[in-house]
């Protein structure tokens, strides 16, 4: 199994921690994403014809896009159904629809440290001020789930959901984008960062 990683990307980060929380072993491809641009170079092309990271190859199939990787390890490599509950067809439509969530989190709050960190030319202000409307949107979740007894997105347990959205809420900072005003999510943040193998990733913000 090799993942083609870039040590910075929150997407390739999401793959990293379900590969540790599973303890899987794998080798990871290093791709010089920046500067060296290398997802657009003509070999990585021929891996994933959409230019981007990350990658997992795995039994000679390359599986492409971060939340479509994690439920593709969590459904081969998890027999217990905890990270991806195929066994619960309404937890699994909670989950699914947490992991089209992260995609927009991607858009946003990811786009605004793609501005900050590397120098991106984007309207980073739209990015903020959208990140902050789906911020809202996920710290109101948490709270409410907090309320029924529930610590995580899509329930008593954590799930791909989670690692789906963790890393670039968790990396908001890099962005400009301040999590002082999302009580529940600092609370959901301390909660993952102490979950077995969790990795941490520079640039993330513990809340002691």
């Amino acid at each position: 199994m090799k993942l083609f990683d870039y040590v910075l990307s929150g997407n390739c980060y999401k793959i990293r921690l379900l590969l540790d929380f599973l303890e899987l072993s794998h080798e990871k491809q290093a791709v010089d994403f920046f500067p060296g641009r290398e997802h657009k170079s003509d070999a990585f092309l021929q891996i994933n014809p959409l230019g981007q990271i990350p990658v997992l190859e795995d039994d000679g199939a390359y599986i492409r896009d971060a939340q479509a990787i994690l439920v593709y390890l969590a459904s081969r490599y998890d027999p217990t159904g905890t990270w991806w509950p195929v066994n619960d067809p309404s937890e699994l439509g909670r989950v699914a629809q947490w992991l089209a969530f992260a995609d927009s989190i991607t858009s946003t709050a990811s786009a605004a440290r793609l501005h900050d960190v590397l120098g991106y030319d984007l309207d980073v202000a739209q990015a903020r001020a959208d990140a902050h409307k789906l911020f809202r949107v996920l710290d109101d979740h948490l709270a409410n789930q907090e309320l029924q007894g529930f610590n995580w997105i899509a329930g008593s347990r954590p799930t791909v959901a989670d690692i789906a959205c963790f890393p670039y809420v968790a990396l908001a900072g890099d962005g400009g984008i301040e999590l002082f005003y999302y009580p529940a999510i600092q609370r959901w943040i301390r909660r993952f960062v102490h979950l077995p193998r969790f990795k941490l990733m520079p640039g993330i913000n513990i809340f002691d």
